[in-house]
């Protein structure tokens, strides 16, 4: 049964354009209801920055407490978005910490018929893992509350990483290095003043080699290290050998964990015997901290990962914006990437969508 998802090929969505219908869904938190400013901010820079139509399914705007108690209903609203064939994307309005309870819930084969664009980062990470076992590539970016509600506007490098994403057919190629600076600073949603307050800036060095030579090659697969845990043995998590060449991408959340956790997942990670058929790693900057000593304890404990698995040459990039700090890039699952020790460099050599039907 396993073998009749996981070594399919890899399905491109359709390339997103001016006037397609997307489908916003709630899939793990109910923020739309908690923060409906912060919601409509970034429903409204969907539509005038990216000309996209949104179409809320039916339970996205729900309340949260009772979105916590029906995750089918959650569910439901992904399979129809799916399953509609007016509906060219799927976007979700934000993460959480709970979207694993969908699994038993979602219709794979829903998915695997329709292929088109799913966008999202944080718990999302669940709903990624369910595409590629349906064969679909999908897209760890913004969300609407986080990305396209960034305070004062839309950060011009994730709107130009998105572009690139979904809306042209070319390699989506090199995951340029951020010069606009990065940040995690926290003001408050309830505020409304504050969606139009910039948030300050760190001013970004861009990605270093943490270790290894040369240039490798690998398709992508990852996400958040929090969420992965969660994954980790359930329905949607790969068999051994889809991870054979695999650049694993992976980064930390605003909760901001211990880099001895950390330390402890990639061990599990080792004991699966995962590390050890990677081609690289790929770090996003850690979420939740702008303190250079924590960045660089969680830098030290995936090499000390590592070393315990026998991969001290493995290639390892840290410091990349995807993940829990903005503004970030959009990384496509599934298809090939570069890494290239000698210039800190992450290319994606491959579109992440297909051109669309004649």
């Amino acid at each position: 049964m396993a073998d009749r998802w996981w070594r399919r090929p890899l399905v491109k969505p359709q390339v997103l354009r001016p006037g397609d219908r997307v489908a916003i869904v709630s899939m793990s938190w109910g923020g739309p209801a908690v923060f409906p400013q912060r919601y409509e901010a970034g429903k409204r820079y969907l539509v005038e920055a990216f000309e996209l139509v949104p179409v809320e399914m039916p339970h996205a705007l729900r309340e949260a407490d009772w979105l916590d108690r029906n995750p089918k209903a959650r569910a439901d609203d992904i399979n129809a978005a799916f399953a509609d064939p007016s509906i060219r994307g799927v976007v979700a309005s934000i993460g959480g910490d709970d979207a694993i309870r969908l699994i038993p819930h979602i219709d794979l084969d829903v998915i695997a018929r329709n292929p088109k664009v799913f966008l999202g980062y944080s718990d999302p990470t669940i709903l990624h893992f369910g595409c590629l076992k349906a064969g679909l590539c999908s897209f760890y970016g913004p969300t609407i509350m986080s990305g396209f509600a960034e305070n004062g506007g839309m950060h011009a490098y994730a709107e130009n990483a998105l572009r690139k994403a979904l809306f042209q057919t070319a390699p989506v190629g090199e995951v340029e290095p951020n010069s606009e600076g990065w940040t995690v600073e926290h003001l408050p949603w309830k505020d409304p003043e504050n969606q139009s307050r910039r948030r300050k800036l760190t001013p970004s060095t861009g990605p270093r080699t943490l270790q290894g030579t040369g240039i490798v090659q690998g398709h992508l697969i990852g996400g958040c290290a929090e969420v992965l845990e969660m994954l980790k043995g359930s329905a949607w998590w790969p068999p051994l050998d889809y991870w054979d060449g695999a650049i694993l991408f992976y980064e930390t959340s605003e909760e901001a964990p211990a880099a001895a956790q950390v330390l402890r997942w990639l061990r599990n990670f080792a004991a699966q015997g995962i590390l050890s058929r990677l081609s690289g790693i790929v770090l996003g900057r850690p979420g939740g901290q702008t303190d250079e000593a924590y960045r660089r304890e969680q830098d030290r404990a995936v090499l000390r990962a590592l070393d315990e698995a026998g991969l001290p040459h493995l290639p390892v990039l840290a410091e990349l914006d995807f993940g829990h700090t903005d503004p970030i890039a959009t990384l496509p699952y599934g298809v090939v990437a570069e890494i290239d020790c000698a210039h800190s460099r992450l290319t994606v050599q491959e579109p992440g969508v297909r051109p669309p039907h004649p």
